[in-house]
């Protein structure tokens, strides 16, 4: 029984390391530009909101437009304004994102996939 007990607690405790790892990795590289990284923790498919482009791209697709997006808005700096867990153990983030062309507000959602959590979709908007 304290073996289980154990196995669980060291095992909730692992994914919620995982999940502040993804969080961290993800909004550092909101502040700093790099598209990369977040496309690598984008899913197959993405539902991308962002100036320029709003619709459903291949992870591929969604990487191009978030160079183009961050090209043309160059980070200064990024603040989280709230995470939080959805009913279904999916995740998300709400930040403002402020750049050389104006303030956005952001919102990305993450969905276990495979036994990791990957982006579905990603907002930025105009902040007014």
């Amino acid at each position: 029984m304290k073996k289980l007990l154990f196995t669980l607690v060291f095992g909730i405790s692992i994914c919620s390391i995982l999940i502040a790892d993804i969080y961290t990795d993800i909004n550092s590289s909101m502040k700093s530009g790099n598209f990369k990284t977040i496309a690598s923790y984008f899913n197959s498919s993405v539902e991308l909101n962002i100036p320029g482009a709003d619709g459903l791209y291949s992870k591929a697709q969604a990487e191009l437009l978030m160079k183009d997006f961050f090209s043309k808005n160059t980070p200064k700096n990024f603040t989280v304004k709230h995470d939080g867990v959805s009913q279904d153990g999916s995740k998300y983030s709400i930040g403002s994102l402020e750049t050389s062309m104006g303030s956005y507000r952001t919102y990305y959602y993450l969905k276990n996939s495979g036994g990791n959590f990957l982006i579905k979709e990603l907002r930025i908007e105009k902040e007014r």
